[in-house]
């Protein structure tokens, strides 16, 4: 069961175990060879940030998204029927421990919201919730996303009528946010967060040893988040 009470308070949960381990360690084996590089190869590591993907959901990956445990926890929070399955994980950012550390950990809102002209904003109809899978063991020291604990109500209260690009957002975000403590998405592969989708949250600096492989996946709403939801997304900011 998930723990709404949790997510109500915090704006995010974490769901341990959401897939079997051995598919996250095939899956993170498939990534490894898109990007053509050894994890026994530490001088091959000559970025901070490389980008995978999985596109199609074949294989480990579909035991991730098709995950029932993670399906239980998205009908607790969105309600049955509130969200759409999604058919693959998507983007991969793969964080390694080379530095200088790359410039992309500011804090921020993920766009939330299509447009009519087909772009993404944030706003306060949002129409996503952000999955986060571990692929690999995460540390505190293994660059882990943070988490502003509570940001989600800062949000909410702070947003107004019109939707935010990216920038706007992260202006807003940060500063009504401030004095919020910061939580890590550490954790072991396999395991899932989901975050309200007005909670502010980073990157972080990798200072371990491991790569990092986490996917972060937008999950679609069936309908758009108002105050009239019923769902636990609802009663978490309004």
């Amino acid at each position: 069961m998930v723990d709404v009470e949790a997510f109500v308070a915090d704006g995010y949960v974490k769901i341990p175990g959401a897939a079997p381990r051995e598919m996250a360690d095939a899956a993170r084996s498939v990534l490894w060879a898109q990007l053509g590089l050894s994890p026994d190869d530490p001088s091959s590591w000559t970025e901070p940030v490389r980008w995978a993907a999985d596109l199609t959901g074949a294989g480990p990956f579909g035991a991730l998204t098709h995950s029932p445990v993670l399906a239980a926890a998205l009908d607790g929070l969105c309600g049955a029927g509130g969200w759409v399955p999604r058919g693959s994980l998507g983007n991969i950012p793969v964080r390694f421990p080379v530095s200088p550390a790359a410039d992309d950990r500011g804090w921020h809102l993920d766009l939330n919201t299509p447009q009519p002209d087909g772009s993404w904003a944030v706003s306060a109809r949002p129409h996503t919730v952000l999955l986060l899978t571990l692929l690999s063991e995460v540390t505190v020291d293994d660059a882990p996303t943070r988490i502003r604990a509570g940001s989600h109500r800062d949000t909410a209260a702070a947003l107004g009528d019109q939707p935010l690009g990216a920038a706007d957002a992260a202006t807003l975000a940060e500063a009504a946010s401030s004095a919020r403590p910061v939580h890590h998405a550490t954790g072991m592969p396999g395991d899932v967060y989901l975050l309200h989708p007005f909670t502010v949250h980073a990157a972080d600096e990798h200072r371990g040893h491991t790569p990092r492989f986490m996917a972060q996946s937008p999950v679609m709403l069936t309908e758009p988040l108002t105050r009239g939801s019923l769902s636990a997304l609802a009663r978490a900011c309004w």
